[in-house]
């Protein structure tokens, strides 16, 4: 079990150590529960590029800051999809794409990890549509645009239609008022 909680870096001399106090630049750290960093050291911590690969299989290949993600980078989720853009304090922070593995892909602004800002999600099923402004990981106003012409523009609540808003048809009817 002792063996379980050590920490080692190995230095491009492949010397090792079990502190990487004090050091500036590049060697691999193993961690305790499994996780391994190859990449830039400075003054010890995570600095500068590196890939970073976790004991669950997801995989970060980019930018660090004081040992958090930091910049430009790419976050490939074992089982979630993947993430390619702009973090901050090891948050999605800034413009991004994610892909989930059905193939979707949104396409936006993120804040403290979630959707926040302009953003467009499309389904690669059926290419129904999701533009707007979101906010806190949901969509707050936009338009959704449905495979067959179809598509309501106005407010949303949990990513739905709800508030002042119309939808139109593909024949010119528009239906205007307060959904929910």
């Amino acid at each position: 079990a002792e063996e379980e909680d050590e920490y080692t870096i190995i230095f491009e001399d492949g010397k090792e150590s079990k502190s990487s106090r004090d050091f500036t630049g590049r060697a691999t750290a193993k961690y305790g529960n499994g996780d391994i960093y190859e990449g830039q050291f400075t003054e010890g911590i995570r600095d500068g590029y590196g890939r970073y690969m976790y004991e669950n299989g997801d995989i970060y290949e980019g930018d660090f800051r004081e040992n958090l993600k930091h910049g430009m980078g790419k976050l490939i989720f074992k089982e979630k999809g993947t993430y390619h853009g702009y973090f901050e304090s090891g948050k999605r922070h800034g413009e991004g794409v994610f892909v989930y593995p059905n193939g979707d892909k949104y396409s936006g602004w993120w804040k403290d990890g979630l959707k926040h800002g302009k953003g467009s999600l499309i389904f690669k099923q059926n290419s129904m549509q999701i533009r707007g402004i979101w906010e806190n990981g949901n969509l707050d106003e936009g338009a959704w645009m449905l495979p067959n012409g179809v598509y309501y523009q106005g407010r949303f609540s949990n990513n739905k239609p709800n508030g002042e808003g119309y939808w139109m048809f593909p024949n010119g009817n528009t239906c205007r008022g307060t959904f929910v």
